[in-house]
């Protein structure tokens, strides 16, 4: 799989992690605040903002009773119906355009995940760089379409996902034009433990169809998004927030900026730290080497004397002899008087 391009920034196992900051509906309403959200996100290090763009009545209808109703066991949400979330959580499409302008002043790429094929339309106006299909659309044929059509980098979250679902919506964006295609393996339960990630599924995924492969990480700190940068993930996807105590529609799940900062710096750490399959000496442990054991003379010993374990010692520092010729030193003869403290070398040996 080749490297993908979102905006000016590569994307791949060769390049840091790609870190994307998840608005959501964490602006409460407030043009002002999801400016400033957007403000937060530039200043601790992310490379992108994700909007999401819907109303309510593009998802759903507004009806009161029955399945329309919320009722999740961890309480989130819970006993709103589902258009009741959609009104409170959506961002105004009219919105879009000041926070991607405000974006692309600060250095920031900005795009959204559409939720059906008049958004695309919408944020095609926009031109946005790239596209996220969010987990409960991932079976949306007619959305990947429509998505696909743009030949744009297409992100999709696999939660709820199996290997046919996602076989037959990889097969559907390729087949419509688009073969930049990023997986995030993707948990949705809000919030998410760790035990419902399996980041072992990164690599198979990776492997198994072939495209570019992160993570949609719900969890409620960044360890696990940092380890999936070990397993493989190219792309990091947090909600993001001003604060919690803001109480946003995702606050409980996203993370303040101060914590996406750390996020940002650990996770290139990492990534840092995979480098290449190695081993030996590093330039930086040349300087160290010394400091290994090696054989040394510890006992003043006469020409025509033999080398006995009283005498010489693996020891550091490592001036002397490799360790691996001990044995075979025992019982050999001095060509010459050898002082203790001496390294061991091999003119000093009668063979």
């Amino acid at each position: 799989m080749n490297e993908i391009t979102i905006a000016d920034k590569k994307i791949g196992i060769n390049h840091p992690p790609f870190i994307v900051a998840e608005m959501s509906g964490n602006h409460n309403q407030s043009l002002e605040r999801a400016l400033k959200i957007a403000e937060a996100a530039h200043k601790a290090g992310v490379d992108a903002l994700k909007l999401q763009t819907y109303t309510a009545d593009t998802i759903t209808i507004n009806e009161k009773s029955g399945n329309f109703v919320i009722n999740n066991p961890n309480g989130l949400w819970k006993g709103k119906t589902l258009y009741e979330l959609y009104q409170q959580a959506y961002t105004p499409w009219e919105w879009h355009k000041p926070i991607f302008e405000r974006c692309r002043e600060l250095g920031l790429i900005a795009f959204s995940t559409p939720f059906d094929e008049t958004a695309v339309e919408f944020l095609e106006d926009l031109n946005v760089p790239a596209y996220k299909i969010a987990s409960f659309e991932n079976n949306h044929l007619p959305l990947l379409k429509k998505v696909a059509s743009t030949r744009k980098p297409v992100i999709i979250s696999t939660g709820m996902a199996s290997i046919t679902d996602l076989d037959l919506a990889i097969s559907t964006i390729r087949d419509s034009g688009c073969n930049d295609i990023i997986l995030l393996k993707c948990a949705s339960t809000y919030p998410a433990t760790p035990e419902d990630i399996n980041l072992l599924t990164i690599p198979h995924k990776k492997q198994l169809f072939d495209t570019e492969v992160g993570l949609s990480d719900h969890t409620l700190s960044i360890g696990v998004s940092i380890g999936s940068v070990a397993m493989g993930a190219t792309v990091i996807e947090k909600h993001f927030c001003l604060s919690r105590s803001d109480e946003g529609v995702d606050s409980v799940f996203s993370m303040e900026p101060d914590e996406m900062r750390i996020l940002v710096e650990e996770s290139s750490k990492l990534w840092r730290a995979l480098g290449k399959i190695y081993y030996g000496v590093t330039k930086k442990e040349k300087s160290s080497v010394k400091f290994k054991r090696s054989i040394f003379v510890v006992e003043d010993i006469r020409k025509g004397e033999e080398f006995t374990d009283k005498n010489i010692r693996v020891i550091r520092p490592g001036d002397g002899l490799s360790p691996r010729h001990y044995e075979i030193l025992l019982r050999k003869k001095a060509t010459c008087d050898v002082k203790r403290g001496t390294p061991m070398r091999w003119e000093l040996v009668n063979t």
